[in-house]
């Protein structure tokens, strides 16, 4: 998503004044605070998306298997682990529902 307008955009943006215009001064004011948000929020994107492309190559260079269960792991293990991983959690609760 690219923004319609840039802080140079606003800086140099001149408004033509009529009889009954603005007061170009609170116009200038209002301006120059966009500009600072602008330059703030461009920061903050660069910001996020440096850090999304880090951590998308972290993502990549780990390592695929870290999810498989060890050689020789039946079905029987993981799920006696689960059940003492579930007690010690949770402890008595589950036992006295």
């Amino acid at each position: 998503m690219d923004n319609k307008f840039t802080a140079k955009d606003i800086l140099e943006k001149d408004f033509k004044t009529g009889m009954r215009g603005y007061n170009q001064d609170e116009v200038d004011h209002f301006l120059d605070e966009i500009i600072q948000d602008y330059e703030i929020f461009a920061k903050k994107i660069e910001q996020l998306q440096n850090e999304n492309k880090r951590l998308k190559a972290e993502l990549e260079d780990m390592p695929r298997k870290q999810a498989t269960p060890a050689p020789g792991t039946t079905n029987f293990d993981i799920l006696r682990r689960l059940s003492h991983l579930e007690n010690h959690v949770f402890g008595n609760k589950l036992n006295n529902e």
